[in-house]
């Protein structure tokens, strides 16, 4: 043992303490045998041992964390709308700093909790002073990044009861000319001129005759707000509202529970987005539900910092905040270049570190390319799976001699200073979760859920840190799962489609009654379009899909039929299937190129062979490839919708072989197991 250690560059201190800590190992372990208490070793066993759920009648389930069978609404009495939410923690932070922001290579600046209530008093009173109304009818409309503003118009509008409407780049033109209309909206609020100007364009032609007022953060020339007056559209900055506001002031207008708080659309597949409404009540009970599941293992503070780089136009990461806001906390906000965000958290040292999957996707490989020869990724590993070993066991921590060794460096890196990683949106890799729950010594979360139960419905229990599941149910919901006929799930056998009921369940979509009725059944169950399964534990698995949509490891919706739809265009296609991984981060697909056509496209780009030659021919798949992406992007596909890679296959789709309905529909689990080699190939090649 001291021959490998110092061979391989540890020093004899280090194996001295790597034997003290195993012989203080032993002796804990002799306390609790005396104690008749599980070993450390067990500790994991034992918390999976414990469901942590209970059935209900009706087959419904329920966290075993609260008190009694009833759902939690709120958690502390003083704070059940977001108002109350930021009151309290002005409160008890003593006024202390709130919104942090920095320019480049400058250390951040901070408002404090006064002057952000301040600012948003000013800010909705100046909205008051121009034809806006202090009630749940009034949207605002928000267009910008993430930045102190964005919490201070969101604090301004639920200051006066009105209603958050964010909107986001990746809607599209044509989106967000959707929801301005359909939400009514008179008055939007963005953060730079070329937003201004997009929104001016869509007046212009006529397609958004109801706005009225545009404001914006950043400065501007004079020359947009002589565009506006042209077209009846009234431009003024922030500061200037803020100003009117603090000659006018008005007193609050507090919201109720029950109130509207924010609309919030999720980016459509097919169709148009779907406005989700979500009363205070909703996002109160859902970030409750996350304290009380928590509340054993971590309590937040004043002295917690979290940094704010996922869109806030999204419900995972303003649920995140408000934890922060409810305990006084500090929010600082990335610089806009997440590849600067490490520079950015290394000068915030932030203790609250939300995450998509792709985030710890891109972590985990940048670590891995750094163990550059065979024996330090051999250590790597055996230094992963001695503090895996300690998580199952219970034991979380940064101070082991692995974490000298090798994981100090990831941990700075992030600041230094992160004690709790909460990660959603998409699945997360249960092998990447496993290896970072080690390496970053601090709880990992993994939860589940969508907009229309506010961000999340299930959450990891804390003491059972295993992966490939989502955790429990939250305690301010239930959740059951029903049959799936058509794909053969049924709940008698643990699976089914997941449905969820609490106070975390919104209300319906804006004007969408019919859309409504799908989501919502007539006992106020949301039928989420998930498949999942009850493991032993009471922890929930999510195995499938209802419909053909999914989610990328970016945690962006795809449809693929609509994929398929536009690169069967492509001449030399005769069929096509698109498959997306949820752990991954891009499409592939795979191609049936059209016989009698295949041969003359291939001619004249100077190919030729026999049909059996050409499937093979990589030239003519990398022009096929760049044929589909072609129409995709004349479609207006996103990048993240477009494959970025193919694999040809000679042989028709077909009845006879299974991979076809009887009415010609694509049978995609078939094809999904049918080209399972291909697909891993596929993915590999193209990581």
């Amino acid at each position: 043992m001291l021959t490998f250690f110092l061979v391989s560059g540890g020093s004899l201190w280090l194996f001295v303490e790597f034997v003290l800590s195993l012989l203080e190992k032993m002796q804990t372990q002799e306390i609790l045998r005396i104690l008749r208490l599980p070993e450390l070793g067990d500790l994991g066993q034992f918390f999976r041992s414990l469901s942590a759920t209970t059935l209900d009648s009706g087959g419904a389930r329920r966290s075993v964390i609260g008190s009694g069978p009833q759902l939690l609404t709120h958690y502390y009495d003083d704070a059940r709308t977001m108002y109350q939410v930021f009151r309290r923690g002005l409160s008890i932070s003593g006024n202390g700093p709130c919104l942090g922001f920095r320019k480049p290579k400058q250390p951040y600046q901070w408002l404090s909790y006064q002057e952000v209530a301040d600012r948003a008093e000013f800010l909705g009173s100046g909205l008051l002073q121009h034809n806006c109304k202090a009630c749940t009818d009034q949207f605002i409309g928000v267009f910008a990044q993430n930045r102190p503003e964005w919490i201070i118009v969101e604090l301004a509008c639920y200051t006066y009861s009105m209603v958050v409407v964010p909107l986001y780049d990746t809607l599209g033109p044509g989106a967000i000319r959707y929801i301005i209309n359909t939400a009514d909206i008179s008055t939007v609020i963005v953060d730079k001129p070329q937003k201004a100007v997009l929104l001016l364009e869509h007046v212009e032609r006529k397609e958004t005759p109801g706005l009225k007022l545009i404001i914006l953060m950043d400065p501007f020339e004079e020359a947009l707000k002589e565009r506006g007056q042209k077209c009846g559209v009234v431009i003024k900055s922030m500061q200037a509202v803020e100003d009117c506001g603090q000659e006018n002031h008005q007193a609050p207008v507090p919201p109720q529970p029950d109130d509207l708080s924010i609309v919030c659309f999720t980016s459509g597949t097919t169709g148009n987005p779907k406005g989700a409404m979500l009363t205070h009540g909703n996002v109160v009970a859902d970030f409750s539900g996350f304290l009380k599941v928590t509340e054993s293992q971590w309590a937040p503070t004043c002295a917690d910092v979290h940094i704010s780089y996922l869109p806030l136009a999204h419900m995972f990461e303003r649920m995140v905040q408000s934890v922060v806001y409810c305990h006084g906390g500090r929010v600082g906000f990335f610089q806009g270049d997440i590849r600067l965000l490490s520079d950015d958290m290394k000068a915030l040292c932030p203790t609250i570190f939300p995450v998509v999957p792709r985030l710890l996707n891109r972590m985990y490989d940048k670590i891995f390319s750094q163990a550059n020869t065979p024996l330090k990724r051999w250590l790597l590993e055996f230094a992963a799976k001695r503090k895996q070993a300690e998580v199952r066991s219970g034991i979380i921590r940064n101070d082991s001699i692995w974490d000298e060794l090798f994981f100090n460096k990831i941990q700075a890196s992030l600041g230094g200073c992160v004690r709790m990683i909460v990660t959603g949106a998409a699945p997360a890799s249960p092998t990447v979760l496993g290896f970072l729950r080690a390496a970053l010594g601090c709880q990992v979360y993994e939860g589940y859920g969508q907009t229309e139960c506010t961000a999340g419905c299930t959450f990891t229990t804390p003491g059972d840190w295993t992966s490939g599941h989502v955790g429990a149910p939250l305690p301010c919901n239930h959740i059951k799962l029903v049959d799936v006929e058509e794909l053969n799930y049924w709940a008698c056998k643990g699976e089914g489609e997941i449905c969820v009921r609490g106070p975390n369940v919104f209300k319906g979509y804006l004007k969408d009654p019919d859309r409504t009725k799908e989501a919502l059944d007539s006992d106020g169950w949301l039928h989420t379009g998930d498949i999942g399964k009850w493991l032993p534990a009471g922890t929930l698995k999510i195995i499938d899909r209802k419909k053909h949509i999914f989610k990328l490891a970016q945690g962006e919706y795809v449809a693929p039929e609509k994929i398929e739809n536009i690169y069967i265009r492509s001449q030399p296609v005769a069929q096509i299937y698109v498959h997306g991984d949820s752990l991954k981060a891009f499409l592939v697909g795979i191609v049936v190129p059209d016989p009698e056509v295949m041969p003359s496209w291939a001619q004249k780009r100077g190919i030729e062979g026999t049909y059996a030659d050409l499937c093979t021919n990589k030239d003519l798949k990398k022009a096929i490839l760049e044929d589909m992406v072609r129409l995709g992007k004349e479609s207006g596909l996103h990048s993240f919708e477009q494959v970025k890679a193919i694999h040809i296959h000679s042989d028709m789709f077909s009845v006879q072989n299974g991979l076809l309905t009887p009415t010609l529909k694509a049978k995609r689990p078939e094809l999904r197991e049918y080209f399972k080699k291909q697909i891993e190939e596929l993915y590999s090649i193209s990581m």
